[in-house]
């Protein structure tokens, strides 16, 4: 059955992102096929045994759905606050550009493509997504315990997004905007389900038993290097690396930063608690709590490790320490126990700062540090869910191969189309563009109009 995703307990504890059989109905399927077509359930099926759970799981996801969308906002905020306000509106653009056609590219193939339920394990073909509102087999819990088929696929699609807004962190303030839409075109429509329908999808890692609860491989390490395919391509800024050393490009708004993280923050718990697929308390209630405490430890480590090396405290280092531990978590927040969470968070926010450090020392530049964030923080997430899971079929082993695999698909395939992409049209603005700033040279107008 496409896209079903039942509960699945792990030893008692969260439920997993993943394809499973769905729970048995207990709803009056009947009505649902009976008289015209209508986004309505009929009067039978709400009077049904199961029907209130069934409506607050949905519910459940779809409010999920709608936290990570603020993460798109909270995508956009921090990448404008991180670079140069001479190319506020291209950024801006580009995060309209990426959500509004993920969503419809991933009606138009991703879904489906998947989750195919029936597939060599690793690939399928897509198709329009749609079916037949009468169709009790996809609005009840005939369908999945935990919400319909639209509720499946709004959810989903705002992850499929994703990928795409990392690279554009990546590649930001010297990108030919054409070339960056049809590569997030490719991205998002074609290859993030290709490796997604790998585990979400039952194909070959997951077979192996591979685990990532909410997508550090599957979403974050896939978006991070393609991002770093993307930029060794692309090359640094013009003057950002010079014979005397590294010269910081600095943002041009801190709070506009800030209040990206923070929006983030919130959404994540969208990102992973939605991920239990139901409004089950334990699940939900749990997988906040390791979110929570993972994000705030991998702050703290960023703090004091940036303090140390830089000699002050660094606002954007905190920031990304925060988004470290959340990337970190998201592979098993549901598997790992709350002091395991802490750590992980801690060790992910180390990570991202020696990493963030470590990109500019080799001369790759990445304006708002996507690639170590959730590149680096992606693997470190998925392989600690084989150090530190309650769980004992999660090895460490499958766990690597698993996030390597994905990382590894992400880089070729970026490298591939963006190079292809390169001999085509070019990727890089001309150095008069990237000096005069993207707002004005490709959009003919600035963000600011101030006096």
């Amino acid at each position: 059955m496409l896209g079903t995703m039942a509960f699945a307990l792990l030893g008692g504890d969260a439920f997993a992102q993943n394809t499973a059989p769905a729970a048995d109905p207990t709803p009056v399927a009947e009505a649902a096929a009976a008289g015209p077509e209508s986004a309505y359930s009929s009067d039978e099926y709400i009077a049904s045994d199961g029907y209130s759970t069934f409506a607050v799981n949905n519910l459940w996801i779809c409010i999920a759905a709608a936290l990570v969308f603020i993460m798109h906002l909270g995508f956009a905020t921090l990448e404008c606050g991180l670079t140069q306000k001479k190319n506020t509106v291209n950024i801006l653009f580009k995060n309209v550009w990426i959500i509004s056609t993920g969503i419809l590219l991933y009606a138009a193939w991703g879904f489906n493509a998947m989750y195919p339920g029936d597939f060599n394990g690793f690939f399928a073909m897509g198709s329009w997504f749609g079916g037949n509102l009468n169709d009790a087999s996809l609005t009840t819990a005939e369908y999945n315990a935990g919400y319909t088929w639209w509720g499946d696929f709004i959810f989903q699609s705002m992850f499929a997004a994703t990928a795409a807004t990392i690279v554009s962190g990546a590649v930001a303030e010297r990108v030919k905007l054409p070339t960056f839409m049809l590569f997030a075109v490719i991205l998002v429509g074609f290859a993030y389900p290709i490796t997604g329908s790998w585990k979400w999808g039952g194909g070959w890692l997951d077979a192996k038993g591979f685990y990532d609860f909410a997508g550090s491989s599957i979403v974050h390490a896939f978006g991070g290097f393609a991002a770093l395919a993307c930029v060794l391509i692309l090359g640094p800024r013009a003057g950002k690396y010079t014979k005397s050393g590294v010269r910081p490009i600095l943002g041009h708004s801190l709070p506009l930063a800030a209040i990206g993280v923070f929006l983030l923050f919130l959404g994540w718990f969208g990102f992973n608690g939605g991920s239990a697929l139901s409004a089950d308390p334990k699940a939900v209630s749990y997988v906040f709590t390791t979110t929570a405490l993972a994000a705030c430890a991998g702050a703290v480590a960023s703090i004091f490790v940036s303090w140390i090396i830089i000699k002050k405290p660094d606002l954007s280092m905190a920031l990304n320490g925060i988004l470290a531990g959340l990337v970190g978590i998201t592979a098993g927040a549901d598997t790992v126990g709350e002091g395991s969470a802490i750590l992980i968070g801690l060790i992910a926010g180390v990570i991202v700062v020696f990493s963030i450090l470590f990109f500019d020392k080799i001369k790759i530049d990445d304006p708002v540090g996507a690639i170590s964030v959730h590149g680096v923080c992606g693997i470190w997430g998925t392989v600690a869910v084989g150090i530190f899971s309650f769980n004992p079929e999660h090895k460490f082993f499958t766990q690597l191969l698993g996030t390597l695999s994905m990382s590894a698909f992400a880089f070729i395939f970026a490298f591939a189309v963006f190079f292809i992409l390169k001999l085509l049209m070019g990727v890089r603005v001309s150095a008069e563009e990237e000096a005069e700033g993207l707002d004005v040279a490709e959009h003919g107008a600035p963000a600011y109009n101030l006096n």
